[in-house]
């Protein structure tokens, strides 16, 4: 059972697109050396997950990048992208047991430079810690009644393009943040384990592990050091050298609304997040929020923008904020863009359920 599935438990129906553009004629080959990176999970039982691309000044996106470039399929879901030197790590979670893998692919060109499948069983994040080495975060098996077994983080050597190691988890790891000589893993939000795990990147072994109430799931690192994590309604600022928790505070006080898909500004001082809850019929509701690393309280009742998203991000470049739009798990998403101030700015139709953006530049 992969994390789609559980998703659709939640995700049944999302508002329909109001904005719409046509694809662009295709990218000829080399030209990927900046631009926006979109990562669409796709539809679970059809594995059709696809990397899209758009240069930052384009209204129309290159839906598949790699099967473009290469003439075939990634054949599976596409749960993350980074870049490591002049490497780029796709992660593909195939719906079939024993078929999921890391597609390493030439950051500029995007053409396949190899296929990692050994050690791999539903990856979910990758993080470059160097120019030769990645972390991948791996569920592992699930068990047969799809509980979650103990998880694990899959070091990639990028010399040799192989696994050479394996870092027990919590069970569930999911998102990583790598600050310094640190990577802190964090945990599913749906039946998986409560701990954040801090890994050394120079001895790829566990430093610490700290509980929390419920998943952790680290934001990032802002302008003053101090990694932000969020536990159900709760967020978190914690010491990244001593693990110890400095600030917490609410987002609001309704239990039966979700917080998720966060997103650091480039100044690593203002944090966008999706708050939303499901009605008695499946259907997503709710809204995007914004709060400062500063602030006492976290403010729910005026939105940044008053729609969900499944998926946020923020150009470093231009500080545009961008959110994934998934109208339905059989038709083309949308990547849409807003200023810092919530005005919409345009729309990308990219591919089947975007969930998360990579920007490159120069």
């Amino acid at each position: 059972m992969k994390k789609q599935l559980f998703r659709i438990l939640t995700i049944t129906s999302i508002s329909t697109v109001l904005w719409s553009c046509n694809q662009s004629d295709p990218v000829p080959k080399g030209t990927y050396v900046q631009g926006v990176f979109v990562i669409n999970e796709g539809n679970f039982s059809q594995n059709n997950g696809m990397v899209s691309y758009f240069a930052r000044e384009s209204k129309t996106a290159d839906a598949d990048v790699f099967s473009l470039v290469n003439g075939n399929a990634l054949a599976g879901g596409i749960q993350g992208y980074d870049i490591a030197g002049d490497h780029g790590l796709i992660l593909v979670d195939n719906s079939a047991a024993g078929q999921d893998k890391i597609q390493i692919v030439n950051a500029n060109t995007f053409v396949s430079e190899a296929t990692i499948n050994a050690d791999i069983e539903n990856p979910r994040d990758v993080v470059a810690v160097t120019n030769e080495k990645a972390y991948v975060t791996c569920w592992n098996t699930l068990n047969s009644d799809y509980t979650y077994p103990v998880g694990y983080v899959a070091v990639v050597d990028l010399t040799t393009n192989k696994v050479i190691k394996k870092i027990s988890t919590d069970k569930g790891p999911e998102k990583m943040i790598f600050s310094k000589d640190k990577v802190f893993v964090g945990g599913y939000e749906y039946g998986a384990g409560n701990k954040l795990t801090v890994i050394s990147t120079s001895s790829d072994a566990v430093l610490s592990s700290i509980t929390f109430k419920s998943a952790p799931n680290p934001i990032g690192v802002d302008a003053n050091g101090k990694l932000w994590v969020q536990a159900g309604i709760e967020l978190f600022r914690l010491n990244t050298e001593t693990f110890a928790i400095e600030t917490t505070l609410k987002i609001g006080t309704d239990t039966s609304k979700t917080p998720g898909n966060f997103a650091m500004a480039p100044d690593l001082s203002t944090i966008y997040f999706v708050l939303s809850y499901s009605d008695a019929n499946y259907v997503n509701h709710g809204a995007t929020y914004k709060f400062s690393i500063t602030d006492t309280q976290v403010n729910v009742t005026t939105p940044f923008v008053n729609r969900i998203f499944t998926g946020l991000a923020v150009d470093p470049t231009q500080g545009l904020v961008y959110a994934a739009v998934t109208p339905s798990y059989s038709q083309s998403g949308y990547a849409v863009r807003y200023r810092g101030d919530g005005s919409l700015v345009d729309s990308v139709k990219v591919g089947v359920a975007p969930t998360g953006f990579f920007f490159k530049q120069l």
